[in-house]
């Protein structure tokens, strides 16, 4: 199951994560565990924002995927699903 992930960074925990140096960290350890396909980083709705978009073989990977966002920066996280155009393609063959 692939995923488009949004999350809106919470200003306040934003600003303490830069300012006590762990957000390197945070971003890093995230990125390791999750092994997102594509992620990019900016200003969305004002507040810093991460997209990634990662491919989980199972919903319940879920919640382990994205708490790490709730807990350490109270984001606010948008979770839609996408697909390639490889399963775009296999999908639409299905509905003839």
């Amino acid at each position: 199951m692939r995923l488009l992930v949004k999350a809106n960074v919470d200003t306040e925990r934003g600003n303490e994560a830069i300012r006590s140096g762990k957000m390197p960290e945070m971003i890093k350890s995230t990125l390791e565990r999750v092994k997102p396909e594509a992620v990019y980083f900016g200003p969305m709705d004002g507040h810093r924002t991460m997209l990634m978009v990662v491919d989980l073989a199972d919903s319940s990977q879920i919640p382990p995927t994205l708490d790490a966002f709730f807990t350490d920066l109270n984001a606010y996280v948008e979770v839609t699903p996408v697909m390639n155009l490889e399963e775009l393609q296999k999908g639409l063959s299905q509905m003839q």
